[in-house]
């Protein structure tokens, strides 16, 4: 088929990779901008940007896709269908109605629950069980068209937002070759969301980041490794020259008792934290400008004792 892809970010790559891999002529692939990163703040390619130019694609970076002249920029490329996997922008009815076959979304949550831009870390935030990847038709609503095809993967007690995108990433790139596969011989179909079950996947806000101790130690745990590896759960400590930010990773739940967000425990293993029921073990450390480490190898360069509070507040 000849499609036109749409995708930014590392999550979009393997499923623009097993399109070409299985022969569909890429006519365009609509990524967004280059974004200064790193220490010279050097202009960036997306990680779909840097594959595209490696397959040898043509590659658009609009600013936005509103416009009669997007619209007919898009309509020269001639799409059957477009194939879209966190874009990162708004498609205008202007587009949507373009290919006659339509837009088919790769989508990193079982809708209707999570509908919206982070469902992977609001998924694992909110200690779900379970979650999936599934190919929707795309429509002007948010994340509200009818869904084609499902794959589900249960979410283990300590698996991060990381590990939950390494898994969805590939996974998502075979549900979606099998089906424009499908789309192609005319055999896709499509079912209409429940109405009920629906929740919202609101950007992750980076006050969000900062960890509440008051809560159950499951909810903090699921909080961290929701927010891991990015943009990284964090509190405010003094660990001897003044307030700085400290973030965790790699906990666990476990039996503890004491004022919330004090430290119980500090040995080599990890830190015990009281949280406002039970605690938490934290086994990696990263203070700010360093790099993340195991906690042994922390406590020999920064000494922290038992009764450290590792203060919510800002």
């Amino acid at each position: 088929m000849r499609l036109v892809f749409m995708g930014t970010p590392d999550f979009a790559v393997p499923t623009l990779v097993e399109l070409v891999a299985q022969g569909h002529d890429i006519a365009a692939v609509y990524t967004r901008a280059p974004a200064p990163g790193g220490r010279g703040m050097a202009l960036r390619p997306s990680p779909v940007q840097a594959m595209a130019d490696k397959l040898g694609l043509p590659v658009e970076v609009p600013r936005s896709l509103k416009g009669d002249d997007e619209a007919e920029r898009f309509r020269q490329y001639g799409p059957e269908a477009a194939v879209v996997v966190a874009f990162g922008l708004l498609l205008p009815e202007s587009i949507l109605s373009v290919p006659p076959l339509g837009c088919l979304n790769l989508h990193g949550s079982l809708l209707p629950r999570w509908r919206g831009a982070a469902p992977m870390q609001r998924a694992i935030m909110a200690g779900d069980a379970e979650t999936g990847v599934e190919v929707m038709q795309m429509e002007r609503g948010l994340d509200t068209g009818s869904v084609a095809m499902t794959e589900r993967i249960a979410i283990t007690p300590n698996m991060t937002a990381g590990d939950l995108h390494d898994r969805l990433a590939p996974l998502g790139a075979d549900l979606m070759g099998r089906a424009v596969a499908a789309l192609a011989r005319g055999t896709l179909v499509f079912t209409a969301q429940s109405a009920d079950g629906v929740t919202y996947a609101a950007k992750i806000d980076k006050t969000e980041a900062r960890v509440d101790w008051s809560g159950a130690n499951k909810s903090v745990h699921d909080h961290i490794r929701g927010l891991t590896p990015f943009p990284g759960a964090f509190c405010d400590v003094d660990l001897g020259r003044g307030t700085e930010r400290l973030r965790l990773s790699d906990t666990q739940p476990t039996a503890g008792d004491g004022v919330a967000g004090t430290v119980l425990q500090a040995g080599p293993e990890a830190l015990l934290v009281a949280c406002g029921d039970g605690a938490l073990a934290v086994r990696r450390l990263q203070r700010a400008g360093k790099p993340a480490m195991g906690v042994a190898e922390f406590l020999r360069g920064t000494p922290i004792m038992p009764g450290l509070r590792l203060a919510a507040e800002a």
